[in-house]
């Protein structure tokens, strides 16, 4: 038995009836914030260079897809065979350069092909992404995204009135400095920790509201 195979036991053990009681209760919702922890210490490895600890902190986000994919399989949506089928296939469909006939003689001739591929099956399978908010990076970490999200907006100048406070924004811009600003975001995560809020979900909803009715003030604009 190979060794993701023993991981995928040892979670399915933690999750059985007479399991523990913690990994019992979670669900994709509460990892969801796991998730970004553990990411953000294999990044630090990666910055520092630390290739011993980054063994390590693979292992723990590795635990993280392991763990989802448990979830999903005992609700019956799919497993972590599924997880990785999908992914091969995906790797070989939009690598044709290496797997195929086409041709890609350097690193941006790859990105093309790869954006083309996915393009073509968003496409077919019914699916389109936002074209306002489409270059916007990853969701991780909210934070993050908030402020880019909040630049998309000022820099195409798009319809916000009324989706966002404006005038707060102004009020709060004008006297902020950057220890205000520590002691407010802190006080404001500690004030969640004690309502049982997760700030980072909490902050990542708001961020898909704004997006949803911008897109459509744009739309019907259009």
């Amino acid at each position: 038995m190979s060794a993701i195979d023993d991981l995928r036991r040892t979670m399915a053990r933690l999750r059985a009836p007479d399991g523990c009681p913690w990994d019992r209760e979670q669900t994709h919702q509460t990892l969801a914030r796991h998730l970004i922890d553990e990411c953000s210490e294999l990044l630090d490895t990666i910055d520092r260079g630390d290739v011993p600890h980054m063994r390590e902190e693979l292992g723990d986000v590795l635990l993280q897809v392991v763990f989802h994919a448990q979830l999903a399989a005992e609700r019956g949506d799919f497993d972590f065979d599924d997880v990785a089928r999908e992914i091969n296939e995906k790797l070989v469909r939009r690598h044709p350069h290496v797997f195929g006939d086409a041709t890609a003689g350097n690193a941006d001739e790859v990105i093309d092909v790869w954006e083309g591929i996915k393009a073509q099956e968003k496409a077919a399978a019914g699916k389109s992404e936002s074209q306002v908010f489409k270059k916007l990076p990853p969701r991780l970490p909210a934070l993050m995204f908030a402020e880019d999200l909040a630049k998309r907006i000022e820099k195409q100048k798009l319809p916000a009135d009324g989706v966002v406070n404006a005038a707060a924004i102004q009020r709060r811009s004008g006297a902020l400095t950057s220890d205000a600003v520590g002691r407010e975001l802190f006080e404001i995560a500690a004030a969640c920790r004690a309502r049982g809020i997760d700030p980072e979900m909490a902050l990542r909803r708001e961020c898909d509201r704004v997006m949803r009715e911008v897109e459509a003030r744009v739309s019907a604009g259009a």
